[in-house]
């Protein structure tokens, strides 16, 4: 099983600002790939839809050759994102899944709008819904997906005003390619690994 959490702030008054582009991506992933329906959860504090996923070749069950399907949770914590590390703890040790691997996609304001990184086992880098879940869950040995929300003019001196605004109309539409480049790499994630998602988008 893979589970995949968008970070991001619930309700409307947080729908599409710049810290909800982890939501925006999973929302884009699940239409794209014909998931159910968000549902919440209230044991694990996130909106969940759940699906089996099959290909002739599932890297995570690679070893398998009967078994060429896996199952992918996508998760939407309900906490605020500075809390986002207590819906995932649960996800973990509290829900019963057996996780082959955690991705957590995200935004990130050192890297331009438009840009994605795929990480792997590092920190935070100042952002304070991961470093919510590295704290909560006790490692950062989870696949990261950075979506860049750097405006080209830099880095804003207030971050934490910043990233609570909406994009602009031209923000959106660079915004737009990114999240579609993440579905990408979350596909390739699925099918082929980390290594070769990383090589291929970093």
């Amino acid at each position: 099983m893979i589970v995949i959490v968008g970070l991001g702030n619930p309700g409307k008054k947080f729908e599409n600002t710049r810290h909800n582009a982890g939501f925006m991506a999973l929302d884009f992933f699940s239409k794209k790939n014909e998931f159910p329906e968000f549902e919440m959860e209230k044991k694990l504090d996130s909106e969940i839809s759940k699906k089996i996923i099959g290909a002739e070749n599932i890297y995570y069950n690679s070893s398998d050759s009967r078994n060429r399907s896996i199952e992918v949770i996508l998760a939407k914590p309900r906490t605020f994102m500075n809390e986002s590390g207590k819906a995932v703890k649960k996800m973990i040790y509290d829900s019963g899944f057996k996780i082959y691997e955690l991705i957590v996609v995200h935004d990130d304001i050192d890297l331009p709008l438009g840009k994605i990184k795929i990480a792997k086992d590092s920190g935070a880098g100042g952002h304070k819904g991961v470093d919510s879940i590295i704290n909560a869950i006790g490692a950062k040995d989870f696949i990261r997906i950075k979506i860049g929300i750097c405006p080209e003019k830099g880095k804003p001196k207030d971050v934490e005003k910043f990233v609570i605004k909406k994009f602009t109309k031209e923000e959106t539409d660079i915004l737009n390619e990114a999240i579609k480049k993440s579905t990408d790499a979350l596909d390739l994630l699925i099918r082929e690994g980390p290594e070769k998602a990383m090589n291929q988008f970093n």
